[in-house]
C-alpha cells in the first residue's frame, strides 16, 4: 500500500491538478516540497517541510516517515527530469504512487503545436550548455528546461558562437499560470537587445535550429555517427584516425546506459564518440599523462559530453578501483604487464573488448590474447591522397592490428558468445 505520494503541481497550483491530487494533499499528514510549491497549496494543518537544498538527502530522509501519509510536491511531471528518478533510487514501487501534472515539455509542445515525438528535450544545469550543443542540428526542434533567468542569455550566446544565431527562440514564463508570458526572438536579436533582467526565473525555452549560411559548410560537429574528423579534436598526434575510429566504435557497439573504459585515453576521441553515439551512455577514460587528460576534458566539453569521467593514473593498477564496464577499448599501454588479463576479468559477461596496436610489441600481446580468449583479429590499412611533387599519390598511415572479443555469457552452464556485436 503506497504511503508516499509524489504529486505534480504546476504554476496554477491546485486549480490545474487532477481531483486525486487535491484529495491526497488535503488528507496528507506531511507535505514536502520547495518553498514555491508549498505556497501554491492551502494550509491543511499538515506538517510542512520546505526543501531548499539537497533534494537527494531530503528524499532519502523520507524513509523515517514510513507508516504516515506523505505527499511530496514536484514540478509538472515528476518523471520528466524531476524528482521521480531520485524516488526510484530509495523506494519500491509498492510504496510510492506518482500523480503527474502536465509537464513543461508537454505544455510547450501544446502551445506551439509541435508533435512531441519530433522534439528533443534537454535540461540545463546552471550556465552549462554542453548537453544542448550535442543535439543541435539544422531544422531540429528542441525544448530546453532552463536552470534560471540567465539560461536564455547563455543559450543565445551558445547558439551564436556555433553558427546558429538565426535560430528561433520561444521563451515561456510561468507556464500554465496566471502570469504566463510568451516571448519570441531569434538568438542574435535576443543577444543584441540585452535581454535577461526582465526574464522570469521560471522559464522554458523552445528552439527551432537554423544554421547560419556562412556556417553551413562546417558540418564536422553535427553528426552523432562515429568518425568525426581529426581536426575536431585538440590533440598532440596521439589520436585514433577517423576511419579506424569509425571501425573501432562499430565493434564496441555502444548501447544505451552502458559503461566504457577507454584505456590510454589520449585525446579522448573514442570515449567522446561513444558518449555521442547512444543515449545515457557512460565512459571512464584512463590516462597517465596529465596534459593529455586535461586536453581530453576540454574536448569532451567542446563536443557536448562533459560527463566523460577521466582518471589519471597507470593501468592496470588503477583499474581495480573502477566500476565494471560493458565495453573496453585499449588504445595504449598494451605492453603493461597484466593489462589484458585485468581487463578480461573486469569486463561484464556479454561485454566487448577492442584493442588496437601499431607496434610489433603490442601486436605480439594481441596475438597471445587471441590465443587465450578467442575473438577475431584484423588489420586496418588506410591510405589518403597527398601531393607528390606536382602530382597526387597515396600516402599510407600506420597499419593498425585490431583484436575484438566478446566475453561469453553463461546460460545453463554453457558459454555462449554474443556474436552479434562482433
Amino acid at each position: 500500500m503506497p504511503w508516499l505520494h509524489v504529486v505534480g503541481i504546476g504554476d496554477d497550483g491546485l486549480t490545474g491538478c487532477v481531483p486525486e491530487a487535491a484529495t491526497l494533499i488535503s488528507d496528507a499528514e506531511i507535505i514536502v516540497g520547495a518553498p514555491r510549491q508549498l505556497e501554491l497549496t492551502p494550509d491543511t494543518g499538515a506538517e510542512r517541510i520546505a526543501v531548499t537544498g539537497n533534494w537527494r538527502a531530503a528524499i532519502q530522509g523520507l524513509s523515517d516517515c514510513r507508516g504516515r501519509r506523505v505527499v511530496l510536491l514536484a514540478s509538472g511531471d515528476p518523471l520528466v527530469y524531476g524528482v521521480g528518478g531520485l524516488i526510484a533510487e530509495f523506494f519500491s514501487t509498492d510504496e510510492v504512487r506518482v500523480v503527474p501534472h502536465v509537464s513543461s515539455f508537454a505544455l510547450v509542445c501544446a502551445r506551439l503545436l509541435w508533435p512531441q515525438a519530433d522534439v528533443h528535450l534537454v535540461r540545463l544545469t546552471g550556465a552549462a550548455t554542453e548537453q544542448l550543443e550535442r543535439v543541435l542540428r539544422p531544422g531540429r526542434r528542441i525544448v530546453v528546461l532552463s536552470a534560471d533567468d540567465a539560461s536564455p542569455r547563455h543559450v543565445a550566446a551558445m547558439l551564436i558562437s556555433l553558427g546558429y544565431g538565426a535560430s528561433q527562440m520561444e521563451i515561456f514564463e510561468h507556464l500554465g499560470g496566471t502570469k504566463e508570458r510568451h516571448l519570441t526572438h531569434n538568438a542574435a536579436a535576443f543577444s543584441e537587445k540585452k535581454h535577461g533582467a526582465d526574464i522570469a526565473r521560471l522559464n522554458t525555452l523552445a528552439l527551432t535550429c537554423i544554421r547560419d549560411d556562412a556556417a553551413m559548410s562546417d558540418l564536422s560537429n553535427l553528426s552523432s555517427v562515429p568518425g568525426l574528423a581529426e581536426d575536431v579534436f585538440a590533440h598532440d598526434g596521439q589520436i585514433t584516425k577517423q576511419e579506424v575510429r569509425a571501425i573501432t566504435l562499430a565493434k564496441l557497439a555502444p548501447r544505451p546506459g552502458e559503461l566504457l573504459w577507454d584505456i590510454g585515453l589520449g585525446s579522448g576521441a573514442i570515449a567522446i564518440e561513444w558518449l555521442r553515439a547512444a543515449t545515457a551512455t557512460r565512459a571512464i577514460g584512463v590516462e597517465r599523462n596529465m596534459e593529455r587528460a586535461a586536453r581530453a576534458r576540454r574536448n569532451a566539453k567542446a563536443l557536448g559530453v562533459p560527463q566523460l569521467e577521466i582518471v589519471e593514473g597507470e593501468a592496470p593498477a588503477i583499474l581495480n578501483e573502477l566500476m565494471a564496464p560493458d565495453a573496453i577499448f585499449v588504445g595504449g599501454g598494451l605492453t603493461a604487464s597484466g593489462l589484458v588479463e585485468t581487463c578480461w576479468q573486469a569486463l561484464k559477461p556479454g561485454g566487448r573488448l577492442v584493442a588496437n596496436a601499431v607496434t610489433l610489441e603490442s601486436e605480439a600481446v594481441l596475438l597471445a590474447a587471441h590465443r587465450a580468449y578467442g575473438g577475431a583479429m584484423s588489420r586496418i590499412s588506410i591510405e589518403r591522397s597527398d601531393a607528390v611533387g606536382t602530382m597526387t599519390g597515396w600516402r599510407p598511415a600506420m597499419t593498425v592490428t585490431q583484436w575484438v572479443v566478446c566475453k561469453p555469457v553463461f546460460k545453463d552452464g554453457t558459454a555462449q558468445a554474443d556474436e552479434a556485436s562482433l
